[in-house]
């Protein structure tokens, strides 16, 4: 993956066939570099989109953010990238992380770290054409076993989305990207590219070979105060996952408590007057141009490789994303 300065589009996949390519095309005529989907749970799967995505544009990079190798299996997570590094034309990227949420399945999470590192092994041999085999603490691939097809290439860029120190440690050895899913802090992107740093040597890797993305839900418009509190409502809802996730921050246990009461009562404006402008401020991009710009700048000042830009974006979200490619992505 490319250096510099770069923004991202992240779209949630709860739109309408033709809608993925009409905001790709918006994004990629205003100088984005990158056009992602989420695959949270209970939206609908990432490669459909993607496919969308990729045949809508011909310069952005295209990749799920990101996909869990305890619903998809690591030959299906290959077939995935591969399907859709063939339809873009060798602009693929595969995102991977431990997931989220999976408990409301009854899905257990254990290993985390060596789930994903053994997932991206497997995925990285069955498209390099290494049919020796894998023997690992979590997953197996039989000696001989491998594709019955050709990949467009033997290896697509890896994003590890994570805060973890495990993961990464990982990402430092094997990744191109680290995101930071949910966060606008640039304190956190600090302590990411120290984490990077220190760990990129014991890989025998420069500094930078891993880009840090930060990526968070994004409401832009010319009336600040409005955009702020409709981003208000949209972070409460995930706010009692994330905050507990960022170490640079000290957030009160009972706020955290109340606001995961109120998200699970469907409380939407009660825990949207818990936010404060502060934490709106770590967890989200929100306001007019100037403010969501200033943001951006901060973060890329504290080494920040890539600012993605999350759904919703705006009230009218095509609107949205076309001021900010023009006053955002255009200012910086």
């Amino acid at each position: 993956m490319s250096g510099g300065r770069e923004f991202g589009l992240g779209l949630q996949t709860n739109k309408r066939p033709g809608d993925y390519g009409a905001l790709a095309r918006i994004a990629e005529e205003r100088g984005f570099a990158v056009v992602t989907t989420f695959n949270d749970l209970w939206f609908q799967p990432a490669l459909p989109a993607l496919l969308e995505v990729a045949a809508a544009t011909e310069r952005v990079r295209v990749g799920p953010s990101c996909l869990n190798p305890y619903t998809t299996h690591p030959v299906e997570l290959a077939g995935q990238v591969a399907a859709l590094d063939a339809a873009s034309g060798g602009r693929a990227f595969l995102g991977l992380a431990a997931g989220a949420w999976l408990g409301d399945l009854g899905l257990a999470q254990p290993r985390p770290a060596a789930t994903v590192r053994e997932a991206w092994e497997i995925v990285a041999r069955l498209l390099a054409g290494d049919r020796s085999g894998f023997a690992g603490e979590v997953f197996r691939l039989e000696p001989g076993r491998g594709l019955l097809y050709e990949p467009l290439r033997g290896r697509v860029p890896l994003l590890v989305g994570s805060w973890s120190p495990r993961l990464t440690r990982f990402a430092a050895a094997a990744a191109d990207e680290l995101k930071l899913g949910g966060s606008a802090n640039p304190a956190m992107v600090r302590l990411a590219r120290e984490r990077l740093a220190a760990a990129s040597a014991e890989a025998g890797r420069r500094p930078d070979e891993v880009g840090v993305v930060a990526g968070a839900v994004t409401v832009v418009d010319r009336d600040g105060a409005r955009a702020r509190d409709y981003a208000r409502r949209q972070v409460a809802m995930y706010l009692a996952v994330v905050a507990g996730l960022d170490p640079t921050l000290e957030v009160d246990p009972e706020l955290i408590e109340r606001l995961r009461r109120e998200s699970e009562d469907g409380g939407e404006e009660a825990a949207s007057r818990l936010v404060s402008d502060e934490l709106l401020d770590v967890f989200a991009f929100s306001g007019t141009p100037a403010q969501v710009a200033g943001q951006a700048e901060a973060l890329f000042a504290a080494g920040a490789r890539r600012v993605e830009f999350g759904t919703p974006h705006g009230f009218d979200e095509r609107a949205a994303v076309a001021l900010l490619g023009d006053e955002v992505v255009g200012r910086l």
